[in-house]
């Protein structure tokens, strides 16, 4: 567990540095992903592990979680405007120079499980590289369907509360094993094993903010005006975006833990 315990630190030190902390600045309001996206983005990743990483997650964790890290992966937004925790605020966000649509910026164990994981989905999210002159879409305000949203919050949740109500009764269980079928059985089958390439762990997390910027110019911000009501054509082309996005930002998650804790071969050739 010691050697477990050094890789952890040293990875969770680098989420902190990598993972958002380059260039970031606060966007308030913001929260990542919203809780569904994190639990769902946790709950792949945990399917995923490896023995060895899965006996260190449950160790990490209270006892009375049963070694469920979806129990907690929203903690950081939690903690986030805590005085001990007002540092990790800006953590959340990576600002890109507006129109730029590129991506090019070179304590305690249970917290940086919690921290890693939690950012994994953040970077994943789209709009968490948005532009810096509308803090990622919070500034841009409109319509989502009947009710009024802007459009970091459309794809923080509006999005995914929408898929929920249409399709699924609003059983995020439903969701994520749609989700995970399409892993395994599915749309992405063939592309899943892409999804873990970059030429070391070090180097992954721009890759991430290159994708999440590339798909935040060319679905979140186009065609969006600010005054906008997006409805039907804007949630059935953006929907399997998103969804592919949690999927990933799971996968990877998985891969990190894995390679973490000594099972970089587990679990993730099961989604492949």
């Amino acid at each position: 567990m010691a050697g477990h315990v050094g890789r952890l630190l040293r990875w969770s030190s680098f989420a902190f540095v990598m993972l958002a902390g380059m260039a970031a600045i606060l966007v308030p309001g913001a929260l990542g992903w919203s809780k569904e996206g994190h639990i769902m983005t946790c709950r792949i990743a945990q399917n995923l592990l490896g023995p060895e990483a899965a006996h260190a997650v449950e160790h990490l964790l209270p006892h009375n979680l049963n070694g469920d890290l979806s129990a907690l992966c929203t903690w950081p937004d939690q903690v986030r405007h805590w005085y001990k925790y007002r540092w990790t605020s800006s953590l959340h966000f990576i600002d890109t120079p507006d129109e730029a649509c590129n991506f090019d910026y070179s304590n305690n164990l249970t917290e940086a499980l919690l921290f890693l994981s939690h950012f994994m989905g953040d970077i994943h999210q789209p709009l968490h590289v948005g532009f810096t002159s509308d803090e990622g879409g919070n500034t841009i305000e409109l319509r989502w369907f009947r009710h009024k949203s802007n459009l970091h919050h459309v794809w923080d949740r509006e999005i995914i509360l929408t898929a929920l109500k249409d399709f699924y009764e609003n059983d995020m269980d439903l969701l994520q094993e749609s989700i995970e079928g399409n892993l395994t059985d599915g749309i992405w089958l063939d592309d899943v094993s892409s999804w873990k390439d970059c030429n070391d762990l070090l180097s992954c997390p721009n890759k991430y903010a290159v994708e999440s910027i590339n798909l935040a110019c060319k679905w979140g911000y186009k065609g969006v005006k600010e005054g906008a009501t997006l409805a039907d054509d804007y949630f059935n082309s953006r929907m399997p975006i998103v969804m592919k996005r949690i999927a990933q930002g799971g996968i990877r998650l998985a891969m990190f833990l894995n390679q973490i804790f000594g099972d970089s071969e587990e679990g993730i050739a099961s989604a492949t």
